[in-house]
């Protein structure tokens, strides 16, 4: 994963309190099968959406 990418999604957390599956595009049924998900601090797959 970038380095940039992963800082910024630790900075949302960090700055918001929300886990990034809250505002992900693939927060739905059974779009996303990550073991992190629905509280990842940081995903390679992060898409915003919501």
């Amino acid at each position: 994963m970038n380095p940039l990418k992963k800082l910024w999604q630790k900075l949302h957390f960090a700055l918001t309190g929300r886990f990034l599956c809250d505002t992900c595009r693939y927060d739905y049924g059974d779009a996303c099968r990550r073991p992190q998900r629905p509280n990842a601090k940081t995903c390679p797959d992060y898409k915003p959406g919501k």
